[in-house]
């Protein structure tokens, strides 16, 4: 079958283009499948989406890209909903060729990954593909006028996945989808191709946006209660965001600047993963927890905050991690310590955790898609494709996407020379 995905922005960093990429790769072992990005802000993207993955854009915002002058650029958007986090990035010009993408796509599944898109892959997409919406945050986190957005546009979708169990409640508790197959999807974590973590290394490890949300500010004051008790141990944080500016503040007012580190970003991550012996993560909220899945692919058991929603559908407590009360410095400590101070505990919880994640291998992850995309295709008397077909469609989306561009370069030609 062919697979188109929409995403936002397939050149930046973050969770959802990473699984993103990792799922549209393991489906592209059996199926031909594109990733169709809104927008394209440099040359290369971040991460390699894999040969077989076919990459496109729709709207070119690189400095000299054929977009970077488009009047429409300065009208707001009236399609992708105003609610939508991401709404001050879209514009008039990003709703037309949006409109137009799904309009002549001619796939078999068309997969949009926010909420945004959603909107638009439900009210704007050609009849004939099946539409699937995947939400990569969760139904609680959306403010309220996004909810009342999503049940008005949502039903029209052919089916939606949520990342975890708890999410996919949510959804079927709160939102009228009536015909619409609502299904829990984790996203998919490859093994990493380093060997895992020895556990020799006296270091903990998180990883994450530097964000109020994630909350550092506890684990650091957590670890300054490990200190106390371990001094011989240390921990890194890798990632960047608004509050380093906070947090180093608080590490050098409690005295924790030969043990707290702060990394900044690095890509890729799993080089440091296994460095450490535990991970740690402390967050309120998640509405997955993709770098618990990372650290136990990378052989560290995790000490993590039980918080929304994913960590207790990721960790099997006492067996390959432990979950602690949320927003609790001295239960981060604890859960810590208890890994720390017993090397026989630490050590088969790693390798437990290793087991487990094997579950999270994009292969597992891209069946339980291809098993979907199937069932609702067959509700609806339709029969996918193949890979001839989609390498075919693609192909045809690419000279369409540059027609798109060469029309409005006329009308851009032809504007100016009336107003000469």
């Amino acid at each position: 079958m062919h697979i188109s995905f929409l995403i936002h922005n397939a050149y930046g960093i973050g969770g959802t283009i990473r699984t993103t990429y990792n799922l549209a790769e393991a489906l592209a072992e059996q199926h031909d499948v594109e990733i169709v990005s809104v927008f394209r802000h440099r040359e290369a993207p971040v991460f390699t989406p894999g040969p077989r993955v076919g990459m496109r854009h729709l709207v070119d915002l690189r400095p000299d890209g054929a977009d970077s002058d488009h009047p429409e650029l300065a009208l707001p958007a009236r399609v992708f909903p105003s609610a939508d986090g991401r709404h001050k990035q879209y514009n008039a010009l990003s709703d037309r060729r949006i409109a137009e993408y799904l309009a002549t796509v001619d796939a078999d599944v068309v997969v949009g990954t926010r909420p945004g898109l959603n909107v638009h892959l439900a009210r704007q997409t050609r009849p004939g593909p099946v539409r699937v919406g995947q939400e990569h945050l969760t139904l609680d986190n959306h403010s309220t006028a996004l909810r009342t957005t999503l049940r008005d546009a949502y039903p029209r979708l052919d089916a939606l996945t949520t990342t975890t169990e708890a999410d996919a409640r949510s959804y079927r508790r709160s939102v009228r989808l009536p015909g619409v197959r609502v299904l829990a999807v984790p996203n998919p974590v490859p093994a990493p191709v380093i060997p895992p973590a020895d556990g020799s290394g006296k270091w903990v490890v998180a990883v994450g946006r530097l964000a109020p949300v994630k909350r550092f500010d506890l684990l650091v004051r957590a670890f300054d209660k490990v200190r106390a008790q371990r001094p011989d141990w240390r921990l890194r944080i890798y990632g960047g965001g608004g509050q380093k500016g906070r947090l180093r503040s608080l590490i050098d007012e409690m005295g924790l600047y030969n043990h707290v580190y702060l990394m900044g970003p690095v890509h890729p991550i799993e080089q440091e993963w296994v460095k450490g012996a535990v991970a740690v993560a402390t967050s309120s909220m998640e509405s997955f927890g993709m770098t618990l899945v990372e650290a136990m692919r990378c052989g560290l058991p995790v000490v993590s905050t039980d918080c929304p929603h994913g960590p207790g559908e990721i960790i099997d407590d006492g067996v390959d991690g432990r979950l602690v009360e949320v927003n609790d410095v001295g239960a981060i400590a604890a859960g810590l310590l208890e890994l720390i101070d017993d090397d026989a505990l630490r050590q088969r919880m790693a390798h437990a955790a290793l087991r487990a994640s094997e579950r999270f291998d994009p292969p597992r992850i891209a069946e339980r898609h291809e098993s979907l995309f199937a069932a609702v295709a067959a509700r609806r008397g339709r029969r996918l494709g193949g890979r001839l077909r989609g390498t075919l469609h693609r192909t045809r989306g690419a000279l369409l996407v540059g027609a798109y561009a060469v029309r409005d370069a006329r009308r851009q030609a032809v504007g100016k020379g009336r107003s000469a």
